[in-house]
């Protein structure tokens, strides 16, 4: 069976069951640019070392938002650090992974309206299926006493940085949970563990940029 895209298992796992996104979007959209990343490079389209980009392989992987970012590393030949590229797919990758996934099936949209005015529009899964798949590959991982493979490390990884671990549902403290989901990520150091790091070093800049 094919395997969803990396970032929508990330973008499922980040919202509850009423399409609310359980953390702030400036750290979701540098999560989802992360993921956007590590499906290129663990597909073998991007190779990753020390913070350069090379394209390794042109070919589609049939993701709309993966397979555009390699003509866009491709024309822009003076610039191939990844904290460069995560910043700029971060921009937009929300509501680009929103919109594939509604184009999917996965998502649908959900005004509510009070006394006659629209009040909110959220996308809400259209069936929990989905979701509990994207919640019980992390959750194997952590649970299983098989080694996860680089896909399942990669997803861990980056629930673990974005403090996503309540969205497991597992009977465990957030502390050593999140250390389990680090611990799983750096038994893949490249590219997962890489591509983290950055992940968690943006994350950190945004969340100081909102208190200054």
């Amino acid at each position: 069976m094919n395997r969803s895209p990396l970032h929508h298992d990330l973008y499922l796992i980040a919202h509850d069951q009423t399409g609310k996104p359980l953390i702030h979007l400036s750290s979701l959209g540098v999560g989802l640019a992360g993921a956007v990343l590590l499906e290129l490079a663990l597909n073998g389209r991007l190779e990753i070392t020390q913070g350069r980009l090379a394209v390794y392989d042109r070919s589609p992987t049939g993701d709309m938002i993966a397979d555009s970012l390699i003509p866009a590393i491709l024309k822009d030949r003076d610039n191939r650090d990844s904290r460069f590229w995560l910043k700029k797919v971060a921009e937009d990758v929300y509501d680009r992974v929103c919109g594939g996934l509604v184009a999917a099936g996965v998502l649908t949209r959900v005004t509510r309206r009070r006394m006659g005015v629209v009040s909110q529009t959220r996308y809400q899964p259209a069936d929990i299926a989905p979701v509990v798949r994207a919640r019980a590959g992390v959750r194997g991982a952590v649970e299983g006493g098989e080694q996860p493979d680089a896909r399942s490390a990669a997803l861990c990884g980056l629930v673990g940085v974005l403090r996503l671990e309540a969205a497991l549902h597992l009977a465990q403290p957030s502390g050593p949970l999140v250390n389990r989901l680090r611990a799983i990520a750096r038994e893949h150091p490249r590219p997962v563990n890489e591509v983290i790091g950055v992940v968690e070093t943006l994350i950190s800049e945004n969340a100081i940029a909102l208190y200054r």
